[in-house]
């Protein structure tokens, strides 16, 4: 999603058309839930305490052991999901920061900052975005006593954090983050035009104290695309990168790009390929296939914000873009969208999600904010289709809400809904039914592991 701060994208257009729904569902009378058939709703954790109020954004989750850790405006909590029909919350942090996204590594965990805050402390207040003495950045905790994590170390990072990757060093005693930011301006004297670059901080597992940023690597020498206008944004920074480190590949959504990546050098990352598109608006995420032949795209039209969904919009825009990789170049071969209308109230567009671990086939569970969960196939990449599906009603009174992340893990769905907490889906499908053996001991969907 989009900063609520300096950085905001202010993307809403005009009313939209309200289209009604035409997929066949099964419907939950609590939260007028609608769902496919082969889905179950297990469980649901609304927010608690600090993070309850409708600012209170949550945001991104990682995975570890029997632990998953969510992200929010305000802070982390993390849950123990040993029993997936009954998460527990297991510590709740209050550090306020938009967004604090999360990876975990060990005993660390890692928080990205894109809010200007007059210090770098979890006390901290809102800060100036035009003065030097304003902090953003890379907050790292030390996660060892799970119902105690304490905050071990910040690192300033030019134009913040939106969004940060995990990149594991190729002798395994040091971790790289490759940090995502965008939008530059003038009045930021953190963050001037042009910003075709990103920061990476490199942190020592066992002396994480010493971390810092160790280089900062122009992506676009030539600027990128700088031809797009109107609601779709040039290049001027990344909004996230997904690597795949066996392979030395990473995958960049890049504002008006989306690139392919050379990481051999883990300091030193090379641009091989970019591509555009005419109907991307906002290049926002990536998702390699498990082989690495394969990228899905995400454009996040409207920044989040917007109700996207709909016949108005259409299928093309605010979608995925499926993509080979052929000779290393990227060769776009269709989109997909969800296909069920959501109301003008309703923000929906593609987000957050993460491969389903089924050997020989490509299929990701997706977040949609308020078009909910949508599990889906591309094995074929001309012709993707859709295998199932979660979503709650329009919120009332109307506000930003939905799944900013859907992510599979150990045989069960989990999502970070926006307003109404921590949700657990199971599917059973003959598609994916394999994938329940699947036994992963850390996911960071950023951090691409082959299964």
């Amino acid at each position: 999603m989009a900063s609520r701060l300096g950085r905001v994208l202010v993307l809403a257009g005009a009313a939209l058309t309200l289209v009604a729904a035409t997929m066949p569902a099964q419907a939950e009378s609590a939260d007028k839930i609608l769902k496919s058939a082969n889905i179950e709703h297990v469980a649901n954790l609304p927010k608690k305490g600090a993070f309850t109020g409708p600012d209170a954004f949550n945001s991104d989750l990682a995975f570890q052991g029997d632990y998953a850790y969510q992200g929010n405006y305000n802070g982390f909590t993390i849950y123990s999901i040993k029993d997936p029909a009954k998460p527990k919350v297991v510590s709740q942090v209050t550090c306020e920061g938009a967004q604090n996204d999360v990876s975990v590594k060990g005993d660390l965990l890692f928080l990205s900052v894109d809010d200007p805050r007059d210090s770098d402390s979890c006390k901290s207040d809102y800060g100036t975005p035009t003065s030097k003495k304003s902090w953003e950045g890379i907050r790292i905790f030390d996660i060892s006593d799970k119902s105690r994590p304490k905050y071990i170390k910040a690192v300033e990072t030019a134009c913040g954090s939106h969004t940060h990757t995990l990149v594991p060093d190729k002798s395994g005693k040091s971790v790289y983050l490759y940090v995502s930011s965008y939008m530059p301006a003038d009045i930021y004297p953190e963050c001037k035009p042009p910003h075709d670059r990103i920061s990476i901080v490199k942190v020592p597992l066992k002396k994480p104290k010493d971390a810092k940023v160790v280089s900062r690597p122009v992506l676009f020498p030539e600027g990128g695309n700088e031809q797009q206008s109107g609601l779709l944004l040039p290049t001027s920074g990344c909004h996230d990168i997904t690597v795949f480190p066996s392979k030395n590949l990473a995958a960049g959504a890049c504002m008006g790009d989306g690139v392919i990546m050379d990481i051999s050098d883990r300091e030193r990352p090379k641009v091989t390929a970019t591509v555009t598109d005419e109907n991307f608006a906002f290049w926002h995420s990536a998702t390699f296939n498990n082989t690495g032949t394969k990228v899905v795209f995400t454009d996040e039209l409207g920044g989040g914000a917007s109700a996207t969904c709909n016949a108005t919009i259409g299928a093309k825009r605010g979608a995925d873009a499926v993509f080979d990789i052929v000779d290393g170049e990227l060769v776009h071969k269709s989109y997909y969208k969800i296909s069920r209308h959501q109301d003008s109230s309703e923000n929906c567009v593609a987000h957050n999600g993460s491969l389903i671990p089924v050997k020989g086939k490509d299929i990701m569970v997706q977040a949609w904010y308020q078009g909910g969960v949508s599990i889906w196939d591309f094995t074929d990449s001309s012709a993707p289709k859709e295998i199932g599906y979660f979503e709650r009603g329009p919120l009332k009174p109307r506000s930003i809400g939905g799944s900013w992340s859907a992510y599979y893990y150990n045989g069960f769905i989990y999502s970070s809904d926006i307003q109404k907490g921590f949700d657990v889906l199971r599917i059973s499908d003959k598609l994916t039914d394999p994938a329940a053996k699947v036994r992963l001991s850390i996911l960071n969907t950023q951090t691409q592991l082959p299964f």
